[in-house]
């Protein structure tokens, strides 16, 4: 057996997966709460929106972020986090989806990062390293 198989494991890739796009969102969420969500609210307010849906970013920065980390419906969770970055691409980031940052890189590849991520997780699930396993959401 060579070094390769001894280290192939699914679970541990998933649960490596889950705490990654988990712990690096929510660092963001909690960046987010101290600021009282005031970016958010204005960007909402310059689209005609009410500022209190900035305080639904809080679901999917922080509530959702959780379950995925522990593996609790981390599908529905990730479902959750794929749909707040996909509006936090098209609120705040558009002008930049088809452009290049200052080091070459895809000027949005944290939010794509975010958001393929969680729509990863949806689709494989949380695994077997997971508080729940049962449901369809897990």
């Amino acid at each position: 057996m060579n070094i390769l198989e001894k280290i192939q494991n699914k679970e541990i890739g998933l649960l490596i997966q889950r705490i990654t796009i988990g712990f690096l969102i929510l660092f963001h969420g909690i960046a987010n709460m101290n600021s009282n969500y005031s970016f958010i609210k204005s960007l909402l307010s310059g689209l005609g929106l009410p500022e209190i849906i900035a305080y639904a970013v809080f679901i999917g920065e922080i509530i959702a972020p959780i379950l995925i980390i522990i593996g609790y419906r981390a599908r529905l969770a990730s479902l959750i986090l794929a749909f707040n970055m996909l509006f936090a691409i098209l609120m705040a980031h558009t002008s930049e989806v088809f452009s290049i940052n200052k080091y070459g890189g895809w000027a949005i590849e944290l939010q794509a990062l975010y958001l393929f991520g969680a729509i990863t997780i949806l689709f494989i699930g949380a695994g077997k390293y997971a508080i729940a396993t049962n449901s369809k959401w897990d």
